[in-house]
């Protein structure tokens, strides 16, 4: 071949092969393959094939509307060996860049250009992201034959690579040479992707086979409405959350809204992961033998644990990798300026070599701070994902725990709705947190070994110092650790017992209004309040002190009984309440099928227990349950949570329609609450509507009976929730029905409508097996059979004519009590009146005009509470000097580590140094303990304010008010307030001030790099801008799809005997499956768009440190000093750790301070007027929300007995409450002993008055505190109001008599007990006037006589106002008063109405005989 000189100063710098003048590179004279030059450009081939075949098709693909292409993701399909290609080509891309570093450095090694040494390399590159490129479409498309161009290249790649590989070992080139390292790396890497690729073929058959394979797409993207696609994009894809860029970007012009997150995939359900985790509990059980409790933490292990090791070898990939970046650094400072000396023709280096250059550092700096990133975020998002997955499955088994509760669990207070509300809203969000953080906990101690095995490398023994300092501090931590554990389980059990007692003042508001008792409740909360604060100071103290974050988790534990269900025939049965005393004792009864039972007895005596009892609610001491043939026998022993005994038990009992004594509603639509999953069937549901009087109440509301009516039936009477909910037992086709005294909270009248049209003739018509609970012994007239309870045993059971014959003295004193006259009942008309239609227009209408105000204002308000919120901010901010100041003494310290040093000595060192760490270490507690201390002491002015708005509101604003919004303010916004804010706000600033230090100390080591800056910052600018606006709206999808699952979870526990008696458990539980993947899509949602923006803002860091680095480098000639690189570099770490922080803490304070708001919002609240001005009542701005109730004049002396009556809805209540000052006063007045009402300081009216409301109302404590919450009174005083309320023998029977306890809601009593403490209260307080507002409704008419009795007498010179459901109970009273309408109809002595017998009362009294 002609050798061909070239012209050094002409075609040199452009030379493929180089130009050397003293020797031919382009020679083949020892063979073609021998010429290194040669072999590179053969390596060119497979990249320029690829390149030739793939454009055409991508470009073809892009630029039409092909639906191989451009499809739906419901086609996305993974080909065989997905990640392990995309990894394979992710490390091919790296040692790509490798060699085309190692080819760039080894050609400033030589005299002239050699392009072959880094072209094919740089042509590799480019074909591998083709590559990849190519095959995300291919897989999209599903067309999987066009991968038979890249077998192609993977084959010839490989042939051209192993020929080189070949070569060099030929000529003796090993592995001590980098290039010989790469070239083999290469071959190994093509070879496996040629294996992947026949796999394919293998697998799906596309070429070489006659019958391709057919795959259908993952069930999951076959439901368009699954929106969460991190399972199943491509790699890159997930590692950068790609596919999250529509979503967040579109939110700047749309809000997210619930359908655009669509649904979970399947694995994702709370349904899968409860069946893991169910599975892997049983599986220990039955491993265990049934000796050994199961364990519920190797049960999340079994169930999680394998995403948990993948989560932790991301991260411990993370943390070797994060050694990488203070290596190089280290390099680049270490062989600044220095350069090495070639020493072959064609120069090959080895590995040392190369990382002693400063740009290759600089480069290896940037893809190893990449990479860790990226494994340090798919670390933290597996770790959420699985503890989102534990989540759900914790909540199902909650929940299905709960449908198993023993009413004895929650009526004895083992089981409070606060602890429920407790594990579902915190503790199962710190189990998830607990799994975020699972990593750290064998992460941390790697990297301390590892951290000083670095420093021991470059410090020397210096480094044994400070491991041992570490190893010295250990017990300081932990202790500090312990103390956080202990203050953290003190605070959440002091704020558990705040929420408790506010939530009892909010259910009782009405009572605690009637008795002035408002500060002494208040003032328990503050009590309680400034323990939970004193917890929060001590362990802001902690935290400060301490170095790193620890997070304790208080223990699950649901103790719950699987309780049997089987009613109709009880033999010998003994049952309990929880204790080893039976409640009700040797029950043998036997309901008849398809008549009417009848259960009646005295208050206390266990008529209702007797029903849960067939239920299967208590728990059995001994006896047997019978449900048709099917027998069980039921003892002590037999309760199990055991899956397979609840499948037995459901298949041996079937629906029960049950109207509970308490009703019970959903926070649902009317029809809702009465067909209660039913099918809707109009001519039933219209006949049970009548039946029950509904239909006038239901024309009356805004949206008929679709209307929802609210959170446990707010706004409804008494007689309206019982109604409904005998019309859901009514409706229910089923062949049994329970009614726990569903006439209650009636009058006569609709008593009488209901016995006879729904009970009587719709029940009975039907052939149903009825069983009624009542004290209305006229109506045992009706009954088929009869049970006569006392003192919690069967006293006789028969006809009514059996126990005329049997029990004389027992019928004779039911007749005396009944004193019923020989005629029939005459038909009442039930029509509503004018002001039922007022009652429910007021009590629906209000909420609607009150929303309506609120939209129409918020945009207003929204402004001037920005202002309020951004002055609370800056006055928090006033610990920003100490923050600044904090800084500049770090920055000093590091600062002058770099430059005055060398200049010192040893000991002006010491000293130096010492003083500025000292002062450092007590500028961040001072600046920590100040930012906690002004948060706590903000929290605690809202909190009291608050608490004192709410307490003193208008009983209106309860009216309109849902209890849950209060609630919500009370508990999920107080701790945002209390614990979040004051961190995130901490956190934003010191994350913003490193990053400005950081970039200032940049800046002033090398100011060029304020030129690139501009750019970043534009890129941060608008990450900032669309994460911002989407994390605001997930966030807000989070909560607002939390509330409904938290109301969920209180609705059950509530009405767990009303669903279980139905037999709509799995309803229930599908619902809560819903609510729960909804919340949860939503929270995953959210922690996909933090992960979305960390590895942006992560990936700018690493920008920024290469930025710093290749300016560094650059400014390196100009005497920079290599220290002063080194701490610009060192700098630039830190902006990748807390960039992403800044624009987190700024979104998180964004919708932090939406609880401040609703805490503001409720601050405007007006107050009743305390001081007892009269004022202009008239200009009072909820004057249209609530009209007139009452237009009439009476007068009633002192010492009379007034009896009140009307219809249901009449204003009999309204006035009771007038008396009080609780209702607004628009005309005339309300005199008392000659003074004005409304002249009078309510605190001193309403404590010389006492009223028995027709609800019942205790508080958990004793019982001497539910009588006397003051403690004013002696112990004689309140024996002696017990014994007048019927209940001295009872009390004294308890353990501990007046200091017995009383749950939650006094739910350890009956109703009727209940009703009888509430007597005794008002008795206690012996007040001049004393109003029972229908407080007998709930007591048997034996018991209500002697009350009445005992009433008059004790109450003889005092007046005594009765409003009365059952009018004999006023026949001697002085003075009756008949209502209709919110007006005085009749009033006189009931003599003299009784006298006009076409007037109403005494048409009333005709009716009650």
């Amino acid at each position: 071949m002609r050798r061909v000189d070239c012209d050094p100063c002409g075609m040199a710098g452009l030379s493929f092969c180089g130009n050397n003048v003293t020797k031919n590179a382009y020679s083949v004279d020892t063979g073609m393959l021998n010429n290194g030059c040669f072999v590179d450009a053969l390596n060119l081939v497979p990249h320029v094939f690829l390149l030739f075949i793939t454009f055409p098709i991508l470009f073809i693909g892009w630029g039409s509307q092909s639906s191989k292409v451009q499809i739906h993701h419901n086609t996305w399909l993974h080909f065989p060996g997905h990640n392990l290609r995309w990894i394979l080509t992710f490390t091919l891309l790296f040692v790509h860049v490798c060699e085309i570093a190692e080819g760039i450095v080894s050609n400033k090694q030589m005299d002239t250009n050699h392009l072959h040494l880094f072209m094919p390399a740089f042509m590799g590159f480019i074909a591998a992201t083709t590559s990849v490129v190519y095959y995300h479409n291919i897989e999209t498309s599903n067309f999987p034959k066009l991968l038979l161009a890249l077998f192609i290249y993977w084959v010839l790649a490989f042939i051209t690579k192993s020929i080189k590989l070949w070569k060099f070992a030929e000529y003796g080139v090993g592995v001590l040479h980098l290039r010989f390292c790469i070239t083999a790396l290469l071959v190994v890497l093509y070879g496996l992707l040629m294996a992947v690729e026949i796999n394919v073929i293998r697998v799906r058959r596309y070429v070489f086979f006659a019958n391709p394979q057919k795959v259908k797409p993952p069930e999951d993207l076959q439901d368009l409405g699954v929106r969460f696609l991190q399972p199943f994009v491509n790699l890159l894809s997930k590692a950068t959350y790609w596919w999250m860029n529509p979503l967040i970007i579109g939110a700047h012009k749309r809000p997210i809204e619930l359908k655009k997150i669509g649904k979970l995939p399947i694995a994702m359900r709370a349904l899968t992961n409860y069946l893991k985790l169910k599975d892997a509990y049983e599986d220990q059980r039955v491993s265990g033998g049934g000796k050994k409790a199961p364990s519920i933490w190797r049960s999340m292990y079994r169930a999680f644990g394998r995403p948990i090791l993948l989560s932790s070898t991301f991260r411990y990939l993370a943390d070797l990798l994060g050694f990488a970046g203070p290596l190089c650094i280290y390099g680049i400072v270490e062989h600044l300026n220095k350069k090495p000396v070639p020493y072959f023709e064609v120069y090959f280096m080895s590995s040392n070599e190369l990382l002693q250059n400063t740009s290759v550092l600089a480069v290896l700096l940037f893809l190893a701070l990449v990479l860790q990133r990226t494994f340090l975020q798919a670390s933290y998002y597996v770790t959420i994902e699985t503890g989102i997955n534990l989540r759900g499955a914790l909540l199902a088994m909650i929940y299905n725990k709960i449908l198993r509760l023993s009413t004895s669990n929650m009526s004895m207070g083992e089981m409070t709705l606060g602890q429920i509300n407790n594990l579902v809203a915190i503790e199962t969000n710190q189990l998830m947190w607990f799994l975020f953080l699972c990593p750290n906990l064998w992460a941390m101690p790697v990297q301390i070994v590892m951290g000083v095995i670095l420093l021991y490398y470059l410090l020397g023994t210096s480094a044994l110092i400070g491991a041992s300092v570490i190893v010295l501090l250990a017990p300081v931590q932990y202790l500090i650790a312990t103390k956080l554990a202990d203050t953290q389980k003190s605070t959440l059990d002091q704020s558990t017992e705040r929420l408790k007692k506010t939530t009892e003042i909010l259910k009782g508001i009405k009572l605690l209004k009637l008795y002035a008792w408002e500060n002494i409740f208040c003032d328990s909360v503050e009590d309680t309040r400034g323990k939970e604060l004193t917890s929060l100071r001590t362990f802001a103290l902690y935290t400060s002190m301490s170095s790193e974050t620890h997070t304790h988790l208080r223990s699950l534990h649901l103790h719950v009984y699987l309780i049997p269900l089987y009613p109709v025939q009880v033999n010998g049965g003994f049952f309990t309440w929880g204790s080893n005393l039976s409640t009700l004792s040797d029950i043998n009864i036997c309901i008849p099928t398809g008549q009417l039972t009848m259960i009646v007895g005295q208050v206390g005596c266990g008529k209702s227990s007797l029903l849960l009892a067939m239920l299967g609610e208590m728990q059995t001491l001994s006896g047997k349950v019978y449900w048709n043939s099917n027998t069980l026998n039921v003892t002590c022993s037999c309760f199990e949570t055991d899956g397979s005994f609840e499948e037995t038990r459901s298949k041996n009992r079937y629906s029960v329609g049950y109207a509970t004594q308490k009703s019970w509603l959903l926070n649902a639509t009317v029809e809702d609450n009465i067909t209660f999953g039913s099918p809707f069937n109009k001519q039933r549901y219209k006949t049970v509507i009548d039946a029950c009087s509904l239909q006038p109440d239901v024309d009356l509301l805004p949206f008929g009976d679709q209307t929802e009516i609210g959170e446990r039936g707010i706004n409804l009477s008494g007689g309206q929730r019982q109604r409904i909910c005998v019309a859901r037992a009514l409706y229910q086709n089923t062949n049994i029905v329970f009614l726990d005294d569903p006439f209650s909270a009636l009058d006569i009248h609709l008593s009488d409508h209901l016995m006879q049209e729904g009970i009587l003739k719709f029940l009975q018509d039907d052939k149903r097996t009825v069983v009624l609970v009542t004290h209305k012994l006229q109506y045992l007239i009706h009954a088929d059979w009869i049970i006569a309870m006392k003192d919690g045993s069967v006293l006789r059971e028969g006809t009514l004519k059996d126990i005329q014959t049997h029990d004389v003295e027992l019928y004779e004193h039911w007749k005396t009590l009944m004193n019923r006259q020989d005629q029939e009942l005459e038909k009442i008309d039930n029509c509503q009146t004018a002001l039922e239609r007022k009652t429910l227009r007021r009590a629906f209408y209000s909420r609607e005009a009150k929303n309506q105000v609120d939209d129409d204002e918020e945009e207003e308000e929204e402004e001037e509470e920005e202002d309020d919120n951004m002055s609370t901010t800056t006055s928090r901010r006033s610990k920003i000097p100490w923050r600044l100041l904090k800084h500049s003494v770090m920055v000093a310290i590091d600062y002058w580590l770099v430059s005055l040093i060398p200049t010192m000595c040893l000991c002006g060192v010491l000293c130096v140094f010492i003083i500025l760490c000292g002062a450092g270490i007590a500028l961040c507690l001072i600046t920590s303990l100040t930012v906690e201390f002004l948060g706590l002491s903000a929290a605690t002015n809202l909190h009291h304010n608050l608490l004192n708005k709410i307490i003193h509101a208008p009983i209106r604003f309860f009216d309109v008010t849902p209890l849950g919004q209060i609630l919500n303010r009370f508990s999920a916004d107080t701790n945002i307030i209390d614990q979040h804010i004051p961190p995130t706000l901490e956190s934003l600033t010191r994350s913003t001030l490193l990053c400005l230090s950081a970039i200032g100390v940049i800046a002033f080591v090398t100011p060029s790099f304020l030129i690139a800056l501009i750019p970043l910052a534009v890129s941060f600018y608008f990450i900032q801008k669309y994460f911002r606006v989407a994390s605001k709206d997930l966030q807000d999808l989070d909560d607002s799809t939390q509330l409904p699952l938290l109301c969920h979870f209180s609705e059950t526990a509530e009405g767990l005997t009303t669903i279980r008696a139905f037999r709509h458990e799995s309803r229930f539980k599908q619902k809560m499956l819903e609510l729960t993947d909804t919340n949860n899509t939503a929270y995953l949602f959210l922690s996909a768009a933090n992960r979305w923006l960390e590895v942006r803002t992560d990936y700018l860091g690493a920008v920024i440190v290469l930025t710093a680095a290749v300016a560094s480098i650059w400014s390196s000639g100009k005497s920079l000093p290599s220290s002063m690189v080194g701490l610009g570099l060192t700098y630039a770490l830190t902006v990748t750790n807390y960039l992403n922080w800044v624009v987190r803490n700024l979104a998180d304070l964004e919708v932090q301070m939406a609880a401040v708001k609703k805490v503001n919002s409720f601050l405007s609240t007006e107050s009743e007027n305390y001081e007892g001005s009269m004022g202009k009542l008239n200009t009072l701005p909820h004057q249209m929300l609530l009209p007139n109730t009452l237009e009439s004049l009476a007068y009633i002396n002192p010492g009379q007995k007034v009896g009140i009556c009307g219809r249901t809805g009449s204003g009999k209540s309204s006035l009771s409450l007038a008396f009080f000052n609780m209702v607004d006063v628009f005309e005339g007045r309300i005199i008392i002993d000659g003074i004005d009402i409304c002249k009078l300081p309510l605190q001193t009216l309403r404590s010389r008055l006492s009223i028995i409301l027709q609800d019942p109302v205790l508080f958990s404590g004793s019982i001497r505190f539910n009588l006397d919450p003051e403690r004013t009174c002696t112990d004689d005083r309140l024996w002696e109001a017990l014994e007048i309320a019927q209940l001295k023998n009872m009390v004294k029977a308890l353990s501990g008599g007046l200091d017995a306890v009383v749950t939650e809601g006094g739910e350890n009593f009956s109703v009727g007990q209940r009703q009888l403490f509430c007597l005794a209260r008002a008795f206690v307080r012996k007040s001049s006037i004393l109003i029972m507002d229908e407080a007998t409704a709930s007591i048997d008419m034996a018991t209500e006589n002697v009350l009445q009795k005992v009433v008059m007498t004790a109450f003889a010179d005092r007046t005594v106002v009765t409003i009365a459901h059952r009018v004999h109970t006023i026949l001697e009273a002085d003075l009756v008063i008949v209502m209709k309408r919110g007006n005085i109809l009749e009033m006189d002595k009931p003599e003299t109405l009784l006298e006009n017998e076409d007037g109403m009362f005494a048409s009333f009294v005709r009716a009650d005989m």
